[in-house]
């Protein structure tokens, strides 16, 4: 008999950057984020990882092979220290598994605990399926920018903020 999978969590570390660029490379995925080509997904993982610097990022582990990572672009500046953006992405095969919703309690937990944050903040394209994630973990909508995303085709996407006071 095989052993059951696990779930488990740990800080992100350098040797999870090929799997973050796998993921965000997948073309699904770039639906949801603003990157458009290889050298801006390069561009976002170096920021990522500045942030993973100051234990800011979590990855997802099913059974030790990187699923999903999350991170907090947390503030330095004294009166923005209590909120914070964050980003989220999950591997394609891990989709629709709960992956995500344990990665986001996990990384609220860290952010609450370990960075004193109050509230944490959301941008999502309105063609973003994993809205409904947020909503269910009790993200609430705050606002919408009009057209904020451009495609190449043309097509544009309007950005919906979410909150969530923890």
């Amino acid at each position: 008999m095989g052993s059951k999978p696990t779930l488990t969590m740990r800080d992100t570390n350098t040797s999870d950057a090929p799997y973050l660029k796998e993921w965000l490379m997948d073309e699904e995925v770039l639906k949801g984020f603003p990157m458009i080509d290889e050298r801006e997904v390069d561009d976002a993982i170096r920021i990522w990882m500045d942030f993973m610097k100051k234990g800011a990022s979590i990855t997802a582990l099913y059974n030790k092979e990187p699923c999903g990572c999350a991170n907090l672009y947390i503030q330095t500046i004294e009166k923005l220290k209590h909120q914070c953006l964050f980003v989220i992405v999950v591997g394609k095969k891990y989709r629709g598994q709960g992956v995500g919703t344990v990665l986001m309690k996990a990384l609220e937990k860290r952010a609450k605990e370990t960075f004193g944050i109050e509230i944490l903040h959301l941008e999502v394209y309105e063609n973003n399926p994993a809205i409904r994630l947020y909503e269910r973990l009790g993200f609430v909508r705050y606002g919408v920018h009009p057209r904020y995303l451009k495609e190449p085709d043309g097509t544009y996407y309007d950005k919906i903020l979410l909150q969530k006071r923890l």
